[in-house]
């Protein structure tokens, strides 16, 4: 493994742990929203990229020590601790105590269950697609509590306090960054 892994070394790692192709694509739609973020902020587009897509790397195989797994598992594959960092924090207060710091790290911990509630919302559409889905479509769904049940709106509000930015704001860029990546996602329409 590089110094700096590849997204090729990144998805055979991913690939090495993960069979389901639900969860591929889950990592695959992080993966853009962070890409997307990353250009939007300044950042290095390339690392946080990586880590979106490394983000659930022990989640299919160790969903009982999920994040704590992650560490192992990244480390012995020569994966930076920056990297390792990132990964496990995302699941701060839920499966770690390992607290989001950096910019980048705040950006996956909030976007991680919005990914998820955004892809039911586009699957729920007469397209099947992300290309057409708009934000009061998604504030709507994202309003009642009984639609995609299991996505923690606490996380994502807590992470949109971390962010300092409005919920509305982070929908529509996740939105954004989940349209680049529609056709690797299933989401591009039928």
């Amino acid at each position: 493994m590089s110094v700096k892994p590849t997204r090729e070394e990144a998805l055979a790692l991913f690939l090495k742990y993960n069979a389901g192709e639900p969860l591929l694509k889950h990592a695959l739609s992080v993966e853009g929203v962070m890409r997307h973020f990353a250009r939007k902020l300044g950042e290095d587009e390339e690392k946080w990229g990586v880590i979106g897509l490394l983000h659930d790397v022990d989640y299919e195989r160790y969903p009982d020590e999920h994040c704590k797994k992650a560490e192992s598992l990244l480390a012995e594959a020569g994966i930076p601790e920056e990297y390792i960092h990132g990964v496990v924090s995302h699941g701060y207060g839920i499966c770690t105590e390992v607290a989001p710091e950096h910019i980048m790290e705040k950006v996956l911990y909030t976007i991680d269950e919005l990914t998820g509630l955004i892809t039911a919302a586009a699957i729920m559409r007469p397209s099947k697609s992300v290309m057409d889905l708009e934000l009061k479509s998604v504030m709507k769904k994202y309003k009642a509590a009984n639609f995609a049940a299991g996505v923690n709106r606490e996380v994502i509000e807590r992470g949109c306090a971390m962010l300092g930015m409005e919920l509305q704001e982070v929908v529509t860029e996740t939105i954004l960054g989940m349209r680049e990546v529609a056709d690797a996602i299933g989401l591009g329409g039928i």
